[in-house]
């Protein structure tokens, strides 16, 4: 069994996606494709934190804009914090 992914982990992966994105990296195919890859680890590993810091991390990468709210949405659906 393969541990779990660390809050601080999955903030750099996202930091980085969406510096990739602004540097013009990736292509929003690419960055959907990226985004999914982060999703389907986080489900099979799962995150290292619990629900409410889940929920402060996505806000604060919102408030960041780091996301937008239809990804916070997104990984909120993906990862059953709805």
């Amino acid at each position: 069994m393969t541990a779990p992914i660390s809050i601080e982990r999955f903030v750099k992966e996202m930091e980085k996606l969406k510096a990739d994105m602004n540097t013009g990296m990736l292509k929003h195919g690419e960055y959907d494709q990226r985004l999914a890859r982060i999703i389907t680890e986080l489900r099979e590993r799962k995150l290292d934190a619990a629900r409410d810091q889940i929920n402060t991390t996505l806000a604060d990468l919102l408030k960041r804009a780091i996301i937008t709210p239809a990804v916070r949405d997104h990984l909120e659906a993906r990862l059953g914090l709805k």
